[in-house]
């Protein structure tokens, strides 16, 4: 089990992360949610060993690890980092890349390590194509696939699937996911996805500003945003006085999401103008005027300019 308990990190003067406590079991998938610059990146390079905690303590199973100032090389061998910036080589093809994390005493079994490992990634086409000739996404597929070679017990993903196509991501998320927990690999995912965090992770760690927001199931964290800032990663959400849905004496205010929000035949106190249609599929986000402030609220049907309904809430959602 991996125990991480940082009080407190800094870059010279400047605190990075404050009060971050967690556990990690085998098999589990942690989502680290939060928006550009709130420490990410820094929480996986200090769970691998590339930064030195100096008021906080990571263990797994019960040790402690020692980080960069105690050991030649940093980064922890039972863990794998795929970084932003992706460690493969360019001037090889991609099967050596793969090739270079395993022990090449059982060439016929690296092949077919190599080559389940491709299949992961859908990458098995690419196979002795030479990385720099590679896009983007398709070197950060390798960059996956040659941090799973030697089977980790921990795997640390910063933005993973930043550079992949969305109509291919969803499909290599599943995959690779799926895979780590079938092979009960541990994983830490930095991300600003909040679908990917939902749909995947078994506990979310949102993050403002270096500090804890939130944590807990995705079920949790999504039944108890509270503020804009929580509920700014998971799409449209209106901040709106609970007295316009429950006999409420004070003017406090609570987060309501688009698809919460219905047309009611009845007059409410929820008066909307519309000003925009957008859409999205299966529904019309529609984007509207309340006493001079945005709602959005889902429809399945576009609505026109200027008409004007009243709308409740979903008292069972």
């Amino acid at each position: 089990m991996l125990k991480v308990e940082i009080d407190s990190f800094s870059y010279s003067k400047k605190t990075i992360l404050n009060n971050i406590h967690f556990t990690l079991k085998p098999g589990e998938h942690l989502s680290v949610l939060g928006e550009s610059g709130c420490g990410k990146s820094t929480l996986l390079h200090l769970v691998y060993g590339l930064l030195h905690l100096e008021n906080g303590t990571i263990l797994y199973n019960e040790k402690k690890l020692l980080g960069p100032t105690k050991t030649l090389i940093p980064g922890e061998p039972f863990m794998k980092l795929v970084a932003q910036e992706f460690n493969i080589m360019p001037f090889t093809t991609v099967a050596e890349n793969l090739g270079s994390h395993l022990s090449r005493l059982d060439e016929e079994k690296d092949e077919k390590r190599i080559d389940d490992l491709l299949e992961v990634v859908e990458m098995k086409a690419f196979k002795n194509t030479l990385v720099k000739n590679l896009s983007g996404g398709q070197k950060q597929r390798v960059a996956l696939a040659k941090a799973l070679a030697n089977e980790p017990e921990i795997l640390l993903l910063d933005e993973p699937f930043s550079n992949i196509d969305v109509f291919r991501k969803n499909k290599l998320q599943r995959k690779i996911f799926n895979y780590l927990k079938e092979k009960d690999i541990s994983c830490i995912t930095a991300t600003h996805d909040s679908e990917e965090a939902l749909a995947f992770s078994d506990h979310i760690l949102m993050l403002k500003n270096g500090t804890e927001e939130l944590f807990g199931t995705p079920e949790f964290i999504y039944k108890n945003v509270s503020t804009e800032y929580q509920a700014g990663f998971f799409g449209e959400a209106n901040l709106l006085p609970k007295n316009l849905f429950w006999r409420e004496e004070n003017s406090e205010k609570t987060i309501v999401f688009p698809h919460q929000l219905i047309i009611s035949k009845e007059k409410t106190a929820l008066k909307v103008t519309v000003k925009k249609s957008y859409f999205k599929g299966s529904f019309y986000l529609i984007e509207a005027d309340f006493e001079e402030k945005t709602v959005f609220f889902n429809n399945k049907f576009s609505l026109k300019n200027g008409e004007i309904f009243y709308l409740k809430i979903l008292e069972d959602d």
